[in-house]
């Protein structure tokens, strides 16, 4: 489609909605979704704020390939300053929810201010209106959903929206569209919450347009397909395993953090894996995975559906959760599983259907209880703090603390600050597992080395989708690298980022780059969009928004003591596996990082950088 060429900016303070033209010329430096939105966050707000004022802003952003014809074109980003970490924050999505509002005529929606009551938008192509909300606010984001496609009379709007916890501004609270894809990190949940926005449910009748070669563009789309359909990853691996491909993987080579990163090798990696997934339940004869689905437009089909066992003690006197829905993805199995020991694939699923029904990061909330049961294991927290017991591998703990959280009840509220504020509470940051307050995704970084520099440098915290060294270190995607040590590292994180800007910006899924390459996507954005895309422009624009968000954190008050890693990587050595005896090269890594990167030792970039890049 191209840019639809106009946003949506809706105060929530004055309950107005107003069309705008897109800045063509900042789509031409920063092309769309996440560099084009944080262009415009960083241009309206101080990067000071609290995150949860009504002074900050929250932008859902589209790509110019969303909901086109391009495979996995239906992703979204939700843009803002994230409560979690104080950083800039960037949360994607897919399902179907981001070719929606294209196809309705926008390309991004801008929130500022906050509402005095609870509302959601509703979007009809050109229609546009604030709607009171208060009898969706405490509800599910399933029953959100539900009941407004009710409302509307209408079973194809798609909802994007917050559950209990981002009302209640859980700091990793979610947002949630088509009931289980998610804008999952950071607490973009939250600072809906906060303005007291709700929802936004769109429907898109104007369909795509605006192609700048509809001939070129249909051939180059369909050449790039046939790439994603012979991959072994994204053709074979993907579609048939999901992420959750990764589990054994992982575990064999030594890199499976678990209980709180105490270990690199979880003994029960076989029972929460992929492989388990597909296997035949002795309780009922079926299988935990139904099917896979696709989101808009994808080619791969990676997403998992799965049917919990109805007679796991979860659920046995709860029939709400006995359908089929979203199924574990690899970084919830990891951190509802290995992170805190817990060896039991139901109870792990349970969980993640409350993550998914109340919107929280599964990631960042795992995590979380593996801090909060090595804390209990340490004595520091007591069963009369906590109101269960919590050592680790309780399935038990794990399923009430879901709970718990999503609905801010008791020790919940605390669990819903983030491992960073818990552990200072209880006297002991240093356990946990986080960098710039954001939980760590499912690799151990004495194991991967290259994903320790990156969760450093990461600009919107801990992240393995900045920067996913683990495609090289792990499956030799594109060059096979050692990743048991520190050397090229830099070089091969940097690239890694400033081309996931490109993805991120385009509207494609960054998953395309097991099989994709930035010249796959070049020859796309070039057939689609006006003007002159050569492979210089968009190399340099990838590079141009790293530093663009690093400017953010920067004038936010981060600094390079920001960029580095809990004393437990550094200092406790693996103690099984390949990484057997490692501890994370961080500190070597980063000088060279800077350096490469055109920045001062203190991780500033240098005026030169600046001016080379247009910031």
């Amino acid at each position: 489609m191209g840019w639809a060429r106009k946003i949506l900016r809706v105060n929530l303070t004055n309950g107005t909605c107003t069309a705008e033209p897109l800045n063509m010329e900042w789509a031409s430096q920063y092309l769309g979704q996440r560099g084009l939105a944080t262009k415009y966050l960083i241009a309206e707000i101080d990067p000071r704020i609290d995150p949860l004022s009504p002074d900050n802003k929250i932008i859902w952003a589209t790509g110019p390939l969303t909901g086109t014809m391009a495979s996995t074109g239906g992703r979204y980003s939700v843009i803002t300053k994230g409560p979690l970490t104080g950083a800039i924050a960037c949360s994607n999505s897919g399902g179907y929810f981001g070719a929606e509002l294209k196809m309705a005529g926008w390309d991004m929606i801008i929130f500022e201010g906050a509402s005095p009551k609870p509302v959601y938008l509703y979007v009809s192509d050109d229609k546009v209106e604030l709607r009171d909300a208060s009898h969706l606010w405490g509800k599910t984001v399933w029953e959100t959903e539900e009941t407004i496609k009710k409302t509307h009379q209408d079973p194809q709007i798609r909802v994007s929206s917050i559950g209990r916890a981002g009302e209640n501004k859980v700091l990793f609270a979610c947002i949630v569209n088509d009931l289980h894809r998610a804008a999952g990190r950071s607490g973009v949940g939250a600072v809906a919450g906060s303005k007291n926005l709700k929802a936004i449910a769109v429907r898109g009748t104007l369909g795509t347009g605006g192609i700048a070669n509809p001939r070129e563009f249909m051939k180059v789309t369909y050449e790039k397909k046939k790439i994603l359909a012979e991959n072994a990853v994204t053709g074979q691996g993907l579609p048939k395993y999901g992420t959750q491909v990764l589990m054994n993987v992982i575990n064999e080579i030594g890199a499976l953090p678990t209980r709180n990163h105490r270990d690199v090798q979880f003994e029960s990696a076989s029972r929460i894996s992929a492989e388990a997934m597909h296997e035949k339940r002795p309780s009922d004869g079926k299988s935990h995975l139904v099917t896979n689905q696709a989101c808009f437009g994808c080619t791969i089909a990676c997403g998992r559906i799965s049917e919990i066992d109805k007679n796991h003690f979860t659920v046995v006197n709860n029939p709400k959760y006995w359908g089929a829905s979203g199924g574990l993805e690899y970084e919830a199995a990891w951190a509802l599983g290995a992170a805190n020991g817990v060896g039991d694939l139901e109870a792990l699923q349970y969980a993640n259907l409350v993550c998914n029904e109340d919107g929280m990061d599964p990631i960042s909330f795992g995590a979380t209880v593996g801090a909060a049961m090595e804390l209990y294991e340490l004595g520091l927290l007591k069963e009369a703090d906590i109101g269960i017991k919590a050592p680790f591998g309780s399935a038990e703990a794990l399923a009430r603390m879901a709970e718990m959280t999503a609905r801010s009840e008791g020790f919940g509220k605390l669990l819903g600050l983030g491992s960073k504020r818990l552990c200072e509470k209880y006297g002991h940051p240093e356990l946990s597992m986080s960098v710039k307050g954001q939980e760590f995704p499912a690799y151990d970084s004495r194991g991967i080395q290259g994903m320790g520099l990156t969760y450093a440098t990461s600009n919107r915290g801990a992240c393995h989708l900045r920067s996913y060294t683990v495609a090289s270190e792990v499956l030799g995607i594109p060059v096979k690298t050692d990743p048991l040590t520190t050397e090229g590292k830099p070089g091969l994180v940097k690239a890694f980022q400033d081309a996931t800007a490109v993805f991120d910006s385009s509207g494609l899924c960054i998953f395309t780059s097991f099989a994709w390459s930035l010249a796959d996507i070049q020859p796309q954005i070039q057939a689609a969009c006006e003007g002159d895309w050569s492979m210089e422009k968009i190399e340099v624009m990838g590079e141009r928004i790293w530093n663009l968000e690093r400017q953010f954190n920067l004038a936010a008050g981060f600094t390079r003591k920001d960029d580095d890693l809990p004393p437990r990587l550094k200092t406790e050595p693996a103690r099984t596996g390949p990484a057997k005896g490692l501890v994370s090269g961080i500190d070597k890594m980063l000088p060279e990082y800077y350096e490469i990167r055109g920045w001062t030792p203190e991780g500033v970039p240098t005026p030169e950088t600046v001016s080379r890049l247009g910031l």
